[in-house]
């Protein structure tokens, strides 16, 4: 039995059910903007499940009406009012991200698929974040923007790795440098997220999903999830080399046993995730 998956804060909700961990950014009068509690429960919850084999799924999303408005922009002014050392400021927005950017790394890295459930406003590190997930569900009247140029910084939380790997360099640039607002059917075209959901529907969609990916064959997805993350600076022989071994090591699960007898008998495999 793994450990119970528990936030330290209240800044994210974590609920388990039915093998999928809910994971609930907690700051609906923010429109759930980062902020260091959220971003400490986030690296806390990640890590645990990392070895979490009670957990087949994970779901991500927002409390209220919007998914994540980026950067606590008021804890940005009150670090600029309490210094103007270039040195002190560094420093401070450095610490920042780099326990931002353990989030992304433990997002990337772990064994589960990651759904983000998006409505609202994705805007800044709403949109890295909704980018490390694995697929994403988007309600019709979600929008995006990366918005980082309109603060006079550049992108972060692993945005300029995600794009142009999903969507070219050429409209990477055009995301990153201009910062212009688009609509969930634009995003769902360029191919930022996998569909757009009517927003009444969008709920019971992720669960319908999250519940899918929670049934099917764990180890499996995992290995599929690292193959996939691994293919785009890899070569071909290594990759080759990388699906011989992940197919091999599946083929002595139970999932793989039970999902021949399953199209031998003709029926639905019940994947345990063993």
């Amino acid at each position: 039995m793994s450990a119970e998956i528990s936030s330290p804060n209240d800044a994210v909700i974590v609920k388990v059910r039915d093998a999928v961990c809910w994971i609930t950014f907690n700051r609906p009068k923010s429109l759930n903007a980062i902020n260091d509690d959220l971003v400490a429960a986030l690296a806390d919850i990640t890590d645990a499940l990392k070895d979490n084999t009670d957990v087949r799924a994970i779901v991500m999303q927002g409390e209220g009406d919007h998914f994540m408005a980026g950067g606590d922009i008021k804890k940005f002014e009150r670090a600029l009012v309490k210094t103007s050392n270039k040195e002190e400021l560094r420093a401070e927005f450095s610490a920042l991200l780099d326990n931002v950017h353990k989030v992304i790394i433990n997002m990337r890295a772990l064994p589960q698929p990651i759904v983000a459930s998006v409505k609202g406003a994705v805007a800044g590190a709403g949109v890295s974040m909704m980018l490390a997930c694995d697929l994403v569900l988007a309600a019709d009247d979600a929008f995006f923007t990366l918005a980082y140029c309109h603060l006079g910084v550049s992108p972060d939380g692993g945005s300029t790795y995600h794009l142009p790997r999903m969507v070219g360099l050429k409209r990477s640039f055009e995301i990153a440098l201009l910062g212009d607002r688009f609509d969930a059917e634009t995003a769902e075209r360029w191919g930022l997220i996998n569909r757009v959901i009517a927003a009444d529907e969008l709920k019971a969609e992720t669960d319908k999903l999250a519940k899918r990916l929670a049934s099917g064959p764990s180890h499996a997805h995992a290995e599929a999830k690292k193959l996939l993350n691994a293919s785009l600076n890899t070569s071909i022989e290594n990759q080759l080399d990388a699906e011989t071994a992940a197919f091999a090591d599946c083929t002595t699960t139970e999932d793989f046993r039970e999902g021949v007898t399953g199209f031998i008998e003709k029926r639905a495999p019940e994947f345990k995730g063993t």
